[in-house]
C-alpha cells in the first residue's frame, strides 16, 4: 500500500531558513574572495559544526565545549545572514571580515575535532566513606541508681529464665555515618563524642547506639 506524503510545516520553514543562510554564508564567502567550489565549502563546514556542536549537547548533555562551538558556529551563521542585508559592502569587504572567512578552516577544523575525540563527562561514583580512620568514643558514666528495698516474701517457685535478647548488629552504612558524625565532633570541638550526644545525631535506639559506639573504639 502506498503511503501519502504530508509536508511538515516545520520541516519545510528549516528547508527554507536553511537554504536562505547557506545562500548568505556563500555570498559572504565569495565576496571576501573565495570563488568557485571554494565558496560552497564555507556554508557546508559551518552548518557541520552547528549540528556537531548540537548532536553533543543533546547526547552527552551541556557542556563548555559543546556549548562554546556551537555559539562559534551560530555566531558565524547569523554573522553571515547580518553582513549580506546591507550592513557591509560586499563589493570591498573590510579586512577583517577576509581575515575571518581565511582562517574559518582551521577553526572549523580544530572544533569539529575536538567534538569528535574530546571525552565525555561521566558522573563520578558516590563516595565511599573512608573507615581507615577510627574515632573515640568515650562513654558518660550513669549516676548509680539507689538500691530498692528488698521486699519479704514467701517461697515463690523460680520462674524460668527468660532467653538472652539476641545481639544488635549495627549496618554498616550506619556505622560509616556515625564514624563521620565522629570526625566532624573531633574537629569541631577537640574532643571526641559522647554516647548520648552520639545516640541523639543518630536517633537510634539506645542498644543500637551501644552497638555501634563499639564498633567505633
Amino acid at each position: 500500500m502506498s503511503r501519502s506524503i504530508r509536508p511538515d510545516a516545520v520541516l519545510v520553514q528549516a528547508v527554507i531558513a536553511g537554504a536562505l543562510s547557506f545562500a548568505h554564508l556563500h555570498d559572504l564567502a565569495q565576496a571576501a574572495g573565495q570563488t568557485g567550489w571554494k565558496a560552497w565549502a564555507y556554508p557546508v563546514s559551518v552548518d557541520l559544526l552547528l549540528v556537531a556542536a548540537w548532536r553533543r549537547l543533546r547526547t552527552d548533555g551541556p557542556s563548555r565545549l559543546a556549548w562554546c562551538w556551537f555559539l562559534i558556529a551560530l555566531v558565524a551563521s547569523l554573522g553571515a545572514n547580518i553582513a549580506t542585508a546591507g550592513f557591509l559592502d560586499l563589493d570591498h569587504p573590510p579586512a577583517l571580515l577576509r581575515l575571518g572567512v581565511a582562517g574559518w578552516p582551521a577553526l572549523a577544523f580544530l572544533g569539529g575535532t575536538l567534538l569528535a575525540h574530546s571525552p565525555t563527562a561521566r558522573t563520578a561514583p558516590d563516595d565511599v566513606p573512608d573507615v581507615s580512620e577510627s574515632a573515640e568514643v568515650t562513654r558518660v558514666p550513669e549516676p548509680a541508681a539507689a538500691p530498692e528495698p528488698i521486699p519479704v516474701v514467701e517461697s515463690v517457685p523460680a520462674l524460668p529464665e527468660a532467653p538472652a535478647a539476641p545481639a544488635v548488629e549495627a549496618p554498616p552504612a550506619l556505622v560509616a555515618h556515625a564514624r563521620r558524625l565522629a570526625d566532624d565532633h573531633q574537629a569541631r570541638t577537640g574532643s571526641p563524642i559522647d554516647l548520648d550526644t552520639l545516640r541523639a545525631r543518630l536517633n537510634v535506639p539506645p542498644a543500637m547506639a551501644d552497638a555501634i559506639a563499639a564498633q567505633l573504639t
